[in-house]
């Protein structure tokens, strides 16, 4: 694969970030890769596994001359950080998340994003029963849904972003975040066959589908 990012921040160092990294380095998706974590330890991990070129104290530091900067946090914590960054985003910057929400995420961060920087929340639907910065690894998108939800992103970003995820294995798709959100509720958040079978008799779901119940559900 080809560079797709000069340089990419990774905000949080858990999972899902240290496996994006390990993907990156694997097909060579980017130039180089920052990371930032609150703990010593979680930043000693990243730069032993090898999944991030160097690691910073602050996340304004590690977004400083990024090209796209991924929001690996808790969606709780998504608002603050995205005001530490907001004044040391590179111009023609992409921000994104991995957030298990979009709408929240779009609320929360939204507003701190400066003119000239494209925000293209996204969602891989992708996990394991493990966490931290040591579980990671790069095969965990592999033909496993990635859903962005673009806003007002320019289109060459959102290409952009659809081929880095797509250079990772990922399976890309688009929807509204408060589309994204209501699929998610059903797919995710009851017991599958349950919510296959409210789909045909909930009024207020009726605007999922069944075969998006069907293509999301793990």
């Amino acid at each position: 694969m080809a560079v797709i990012y000069d340089r990419v921040a990774l905000i949080g160092l858990g999972l899902i970030a240290s496996s994006m990294g390990h993907a990156m380095k694997k097909w060579g998706l980017a130039g180089s890769i920052a990371g930032y974590a609150k703990t010593e330890a979680t930043r000693g991990a990243a730069l032993e596994l090898g999944f991030c070129d160097d690691v910073f104290v602050t996340a304004g530091e590690a977004v400083q001359g990024a090209d796209l900067v991924i929001l690996a946090v808790p969606v709780g914590a998504m608002a603050q950080v995205s005001k530490e960054i907001r004044h040391h985003l590179k111009p023609g910057a992409t921000v994104t998340d991995v957030g298990s929400v979009k709408q929240a995420v779009v609320e929360a961060v939204g507003p701190h994003i400066p003119e000239g920087v494209d925000f293209v929340p996204g969602h891989p639907l992708a996990g394991t029963e493990h966490s931290g910065p040591r579980s990671g690894f790069a095969t965990l998108f592999k033909n496993r849904f990635t859903l962005l939800t673009p806003g007002d992103a320019r289109p060459e970003a959102v290409a952009r972003l659809r081929a880095f995820w797509e250079g990772m294995g990922a399976l890309v798709e688009e929807m509204e975040p408060d589309h994204h959100d209501l699929v998610l509720a059903v797919t995710s958040h009851t017991p599958h066959l349950i919510a296959y079978t409210m789909v045909g008799v909930a009024d207020h779901l009726r605007r999922v589908t069944e075969s998006e119940v069907i293509k999301y559900s793990a």
